[in-house]
């Protein structure tokens, strides 16, 4: 079977609303005989003569009559898929969108991108998920809309991605730690315990880098997936948790932070998504929203 032209079904719809050739033609800017011909294999198609000849009329047969209805919604439905998104309405906006990041970026931005999310999309629902990979299969198969990570190697590249913030290492203790009074050495920060930040379990990273140039090395006694656990070990122990400043910034009195006493290189923390939700709109301003919080200052109230 041939598959038919979806083309007909305008000039189908707009034969029946018309009920006169002559009128459908001009409406659609088509001749009155390329009407005729459309006429006919509508006919062929449809295998109904869909108007029939009355007086100097045509009359819609109990088969157009039918189809009118069908076919004028089809037609709507048709123009909106195609044509371009209208303005966003924020307030009428119900949709809940998955982000996958890490415990620390929602502790530190979670809740000033409430705040405005909130304001502006009362609706919109957010969900946290923990990102234990840079698999982006999730963000593929539409099950996470947006990722936050540092780019590298492994990042698909298929995916958009956009620049959020740099970042840089700090050491963070608790309050009365030996290392929060006096000189922080490299040889006094590698003397301590540590707690590791690793969903691998290895020791292989910038500060590792950066410590096996002086050459030093660490004693990593306990190994977490998580800043948040790292950094509750560290409140409650004198173990040393090294993590990303900006993703710890809500420490608040009962820890003490430190810059590294050498150098390391910053990283680039980064928005991705895939290319298909690129122009969503409501997609965008989630984006949007998302950037706008992470280049907030620190400390800088949400609205």
């Amino acid at each position: 079977m041939s598959t038919p032209d979806l083309n007909l079904l305008t000039t189908l719809d707009v034969l029946l609303a018309e009920g006169s050739v002559a009128r459908a033609a001009q409406r659609l800017r088509l001749s009155p005989s390329a009407m005729s011909r459309a006429l006919a294999r509508l006919r062929e198609t449809t295998g109904d003569p869909l108007l029939v000849r009355a007086g100097r009329g045509l009359v819609p047969t109990p088969r157009a009559l039918e189809l009118r209805e069908r076919v004028s919604q089809l037609v709507q439905d048709a123009q909106a898929v195609l044509r371009p998104v209208e303005l966003l309405d924020l307030q009428q906006l119900e949709r809940t969108f998955t982000l996958r990041t890490s415990d620390g970026f929602v502790e530190n931005f979670g809740p000033r991108l409430l705040a405005r999310i909130g304001a502006e999309a009362p609706g919109v629902q957010l969900r946290f998920v923990q990102k234990p990979d840079k698999d982006s299969t999730p963000l593929r198969e539409g099950s996470v809309d947006l990722d936050t990570g540092v780019v590298g190697a492994a990042t698909s590249p298929e995916l958009h991605t956009r620049a959020l913030f740099r970042d840089r290492f700090i050491g963070v203790v608790r309050m009365g730690h030996a290392l929060s009074q006096g000189e922080i050495t490299p040889a006094r920060y590698a003397a301590g315990r540590h707690v590791l930040v690793s969903r691998r379990g290895h020791d292989l990273g910038p500060v590792a880098e950066a410590l096996a140039a002086l050459g030093l090395k660490r004693q990593i006694v306990a190994i977490v997936g998580g800043l948040s656990a790292a950094l509750s070990l560290a409140r409650a122990t004198d173990l040393v948790a090294t993590v990303p400043e900006r993703h710890s910034g809500n420490l608040g009195g009962a820890m003490f932070s430190f810059p590294l006493p050498f150098s390391t290189p910053e990283i680039t923390v980064a928005l991705l998504w895939h290319p298909r939700m690129n122009a969503d709109p409501a997609h965008r301003w989630l984006r949007e929203c998302v950037r706008d919080v992470c280049t907030e200052p620190l400390g800088t109230p949400s609205a």
